[in-house]
């Protein structure tokens, strides 16, 4: 019999067990089942069974399911090709596509012990003298895994032929007015700025939600899986270091991160130093990096408002964060998405002001686009985003055009 009580919601206790049994090699029952915290897409349990032996499981969310979101089956796929390759992930081990067991389809992986710098508390609980090693491993995988043919390991199949950029439009513009959320008028704005300048795409894998808050490091600061592969796709590798970048705020920058993250906390790189590593180490060009930084913070904010419509309306089980959502803690929340969006709009507006005025002056021959910058002051960053949140946006007006140097 399993140990789940009280029983949780996604999870059938018993119909689950009697699944693992069949499918899963040497587990022993009874199995405890406990929700972990964090996730704001698919559910995450951590499983034990009787010999003290972990796994995780992913499902997707009970109900609220938008149309291609919270793919378990792509997780799976990613993890499992990925499995044999430098790119560290945790052990596949089951994937059941029957929803009578449970409601959905979920898979089950290994449970990777370590820490998960999801935020600067976590930031502070790895030693300083390893800080430093875990930003430039979390660097050097994301090289690794942009160097990957998906060809060569089974991943043909989701080799797509249309535009990243333009697929990740149309998805997110699609599912957040799904929502029908208040922001939309915003959102809307900016992605058509997007749209406008979407620049010349490469090819690779592309993980999608690429940061430290979706990898487990030991105490060494070796990173030692990469996990949540929702998002994963085929397209250019520049979104996942514009995603990574747009997570990692600098001491004393105001404009938030599109995600919180350890690097506020001493001893973590800046980011320009992140993206001078993965220059260095991929030989990409990164000087149309501030457009997907824009990309990013316009998705973060599409996400945010999935994010909240799923928990308000209970699809994600109770870890506390529909409370915090209820609480004085919303309108911060709430002002981030819009402070993100406003960035993002306002970057784009500079640079295609700055592009038409090239142009009528026929200065800086053969610069057609110009390079966008990370922070919202140096873009005119509006007013009105700095009475939506209780943060001020005025950030260093530093502007990145490649790899510097230190």
């Amino acid at each position: 019999m399993s140990v789940a009580e009280p029983a949780l919601p996604g999870i059938e206790a018993g119909r689950v067990e009697r699944w693992l049994a069949e499918h899963v090699d040497g587990l022993a029952g009874p199995v405890e089942f406990g929700l972990l915290p964090g996730g704001r897409s698919n559910l995450t349990y951590r499983l034990t069974d009787a010999s003290g032996g972990a796994y995780a499981l992913r499902r997707p969310p009970t109900g609220g399911v938008l149309n291609t979101a919270h793919d378990v089956s792509r997780e799976w796929r990613f993890i499992s090709a990925l499995a044999p390759t430098a790119v560290p992930v945790p052990s596949p081990v089951a994937y059941c596509a029957d929803s009578a067991v449970t409601g959905a389809e979920f898979y089950v992986m290994g449970f990777v012990e370590g820490l998960v710098l999801a935020d600067s508390e976590a930031g502070l609980a790895l030693a300083p003298r390893a800080r430093a090693r875990a930003a430039e491993d979390l660097v050097d995988v994301l090289v690794a895994l942009h160097a990957l043919d998906p060809v060569a390991i089974g991943l043909g199949d989701m080799v797509r032929k249309t535009g990243y950029v333009e697929r990740q439009l149309r998805r997110w513009h699609a599912q957040v007015h799904a929502t029908g959320a208040p922001e939309l008028a915003l959102l809307d704005e900016v992605h058509d700025l997007l749209a406008r300048r979407i620049p010349a795409q490469s090819g690779g894998i592309v993980h999608g939600d690429y940061r430290a808050g979706n990898v487990t490091f030991g105490p060494d600061g070796a990173v030692r899986a990469v996990f949540d592969w929702e998002l994963a796709t085929t397209g250019d590798p520049m979104a996942d270091l514009g995603w990574l970048a747009s997570t990692w705020q600098d001491p004393g920058e105001q404009l938030p991160p599109t995600t919180p993250g350890p690097s506020t906390v001493a001893g973590f790189p800046a980011r320009a130093r992140l993206v001078q590593r993965y220059a260095q180490r991929s030989g990409r060009d990164v000087s149309n990096l501030p457009y997907w930084v824009a990309f990013s913070r316009w998705r973060s904010a599409c996400i945010g408002v999935g994010v909240r419509t799923r928990y308000l309306a209970g699809h994600m089980a109770d870890d506390g964060f529909a409370a915090r959502l209820l609480t004085s803690a919303e309108p911060g929340e709430a002002g981030d998405r819009v402070v993100l969006a406003e960035a993002a709009r306002d970057a784009l507006r500079a640079a295609a002001l700055l592009s038409r005025r090239l142009t009528r002056r026929k200065a800086w021959r053969g610069i057609s686009r110009p390079t966008l910058s990370f922070s919202a002051s140096s873009t005119g960053s509006s007013g009105s985003a700095r009475r939506r949140s209780s943060r001020s946006i005025t950030s260093s007006p530093t502007r990145y055009g490649g790899p510097t140097r230190r």
